[in-house]
């Protein structure tokens, strides 16, 4: 009696298997390739804001970033990648300055301490990056809403020191 339930539930699971939608394609685009090599760089962080272009193979990488090894490290896991014929480099190194290293830790302090926000600074990638450049403050990434969009621009503009707030975050929906 077991034996004829286990089999009656094999087929059924088997059935239940090819009735599936059919699988995606099992290998990854050029696009995804890229941006698994970019968000798994070892030294990325939440002042980094890297982004990228391909076309016809060759991969256009724009951004900015903290330290002149993660520029180095982008373009050389995106240069080996399969698929890729050339890179253009575009990625901008951000001026060494003390004052900006405290406008970006007061700034990550004060949103990761402000109300809903603390959930996008969480975890290996966070959604939200801060760019300062000069004491200008540049908020990009994603939010899950127009309301944590505004919350996040209004507490980076209250960070003592910081001259203008640009908000490029975009929202899920």
């Amino acid at each position: 009696m077991k034996t004829r339930i286990f089999a009656g539930l094999l087929l059924i699971a088997g059935i239940a298997t090819m009735w599936a939608a059919p699988a995606r394609n099992a290998t990854p685009s050029l696009a995804d390739n890229v941006r698994k090599a970019l968000v798994t760089l070892p030294f990325l962080s939440v002042f980094d804001n890297l982004s990228y272009q391909v076309d016809n193979g060759v991969v256009t990488l724009s951004g900015e970033v903290t330290r002149p090894v993660v520029k180095a490290d982008a373009e050389t896991a995106v240069r080996h990648l399969a698929g890729v014929t050339a890179v253009n480099d575009q990625i901008e190194v951000l001026p060494l300055s003390p004052f900006d290293d405290d406008i970006r830790v007061r700034t990550l302090r004060t949103l990761s301490h402000t109300s809903s926000l603390y959930r996008y600074f969480m975890g290996t990638n966070p959604s939200i990056r801060i760019v300062v450049k000069n004491g200008h403050v540049t908020l990009d990434g994603i939010v899950q809403n127009s309301m944590d969009r505004q919350l996040a621009f209004m507490a980076a503009n209250q960070v003592h020191g910081v001259f203008a707030v640009t908000n490029d975050l975009r929202t899920e929906r």
